[in-house]
């Protein structure tokens, strides 16, 4: 196989989502053809790690007093708040006039007190994005990249190494797309409003997720309508994706590809059994009252699956698979299924996946079983995390914007909570979508 190198996360507005992990880049003056180098400097020790793990039942969290500030390491405290507008956040929502008043007031317990709060409402905002629960309008992935432990891990470090802003510039995505987004940012007209909250909107996007995706992912980004396999930085993989109709959108979320159903049979999920009841080519399934509960559709030419579903467990039963009408993958917008991704050329994915680490499913082996007709589920040597999300825009190296379509409407919402025009609400755990193709 070929490796690419990848040269933004969206090369045009027909070629979207190319995936390159590196720091988040810092402001330089701009440059038409340069790439935005990142020279962030790392801690002498990761206060990121993992705390060793306690022996027995968890203990309850011991609720521990604010560490004493130096002035200096105040000061530095407010001067990223200052110019935290650079990472699309509002330095407003961090109060630097109070921390301001509380070092000029001199008295160690207000200066550490206050400073503390406000390390922790930054640390949380860099690490998980300023914008919560349900106003980030349908997303389910979990992200644990900070604790109240590490969260606490982080300032006590930063304080011992007098090192504030490396502390905060370590929680900030990985992912180059952030830092291109982040020197569109600088680069654009204060004047112009919409294309600045834009920005901001997607840079906060990135927080919600992850910093780190992991040496080897897959990523679908629905409103460019593109799947994308990259490792290490690089895109081995990419082709065309259907995404969810606006009656029935796609969601954010996550989840572990352990595998490839061949030749699946389709479960049709209870919100669509009117669409299908009856109709030649689908089965129906049966209670012990002889009632018809679901519908199911077998194996061949005409399932909607196709060949082949990827196997990823999610609460909202959503994936990857192939398709029977594969001539919807040459429009332009794509956003067509009852939420699930249909994928251009997936076997060719399910085959760079299945051979990987020594695996048996090579695209020969894969295509062997496929004309078999039997269902057979062919499985990965190590599972592959799948990312599926909502940029509506992007940015080239160049500073340049792409703009996708808001398919589902959900900027508008994400940016009020962004400009908090309105309080955020709780995250839910209820599943809001069930989708089968």
């Amino acid at each position: 196989m070929t490796l690419l190198p990848v040269q933004a996360f969206a090369q045009s507005s027909a070629e979207p989502i190319t995936s390159t992990p590196h720091a988040p880049a810092q402001p330089q003056p701009k440059s038409p053809n340069a790439r935005i180098q990142t020279p962030v400097s790392p801690p002498a020790r990761d206060p990121m790690a993992p705390l060793p793990p306690a022996e027995g039942a968890a203990p309850a969290l011991e609720v521990l007093p604010p560490p004493m500030w130096q002035v200096s390491d105040a000061q530095d405290l407010l001067a990223y708040i200052i110019g935290i507008g650079a990472e699309g956040l509002d330095p407003a929502d961090y109060d630097p006039a109070g921390l301001n008043r509380a070092i000029r007031g001199g008295d160690p317990m207000t200066i550490s007190k206050t400073a503390t709060d406000l390390f922790n409402r930054v640390s949380s905002d860099l690490a998980f994005g300023h914008v919560r629960g349900d106003d980030r309008q349908g997303w389910f992935v979990v992200d644990k990249d900070l604790d109240d432990a590490r969260q606490r891990q982080l300032l006590d470090y930063a304080l011992a190494t007098h090192s504030i802003r490396t502390a905060f510039q370590g929680l900030l995505p990985t992912h180059s797309q952030y830092g291109f987004l982040r020197a569109a940012l600088a680069a654009t007209d204060k004047s112009d409003t919409a294309k600045i909250n834009r920005i901001r909107l997607n840079m906060d996007r990135w927080r919600w997720l992850p910093r780190d995706l992991g040496n080897k992912y897959v990523i679908v980004n629905v409103p460019a309508f593109y799947a994308t396999l990259v490792e290490n930085g690089v895109t081995r993989w990419k082709q065309r994706a259907i995404a969810g109709s606006i009656k029935t959108p796609t969601p954010q979320l996550t989840a572990m590809a352990t595998g490839v159903i061949l030749n699946p049979w389709w479960e049709v999920p209870t919100s669509i059994n009117k669409e299908v009841a009856g109709k030649a080519g689908f089965v129906s399934v049966k209670g012990k009252d002889g009632k018809v509960q679901r519908w199911r559709q077998p194996p061949g030419p005409t399932n909607a699956l196709g060949q082949m579903k990827f196997v990823m467990y999610n609460p909202y039963n959503i994936y990857l698979h192939d398709t029977n009408a594969r001539s919807r993958f040459n429009g332009q917008v794509r956003a067509l299924s009852h939420g699930c991704i249909r994928t251009q050329n997936i076997h060719d994915l399910a085959a760079e996946l299945g051979s990987d680490d020594g695996g048996e499913w090579t695209r020969e082996h894969i295509d062997e079983v496929l004309a078999t007709e039997k269902t057979v589920e062919a499985k990965f040597v190590k599972p592959v995390p799948v990312y599926i999300v909502y940029f509506s825009s992007a940015a080239l190296n160049d500073g340049t914007i792409i703009d996708y379509k808001d398919l589902y409407g959900r900027d508008a919402k994400v940016i009020a909570a962004l400009l908090d025009k309105k309080p955020a609400a709780p995250v839910k755990a209820k599943a809001t979508q069930t989708a089968a193709k």
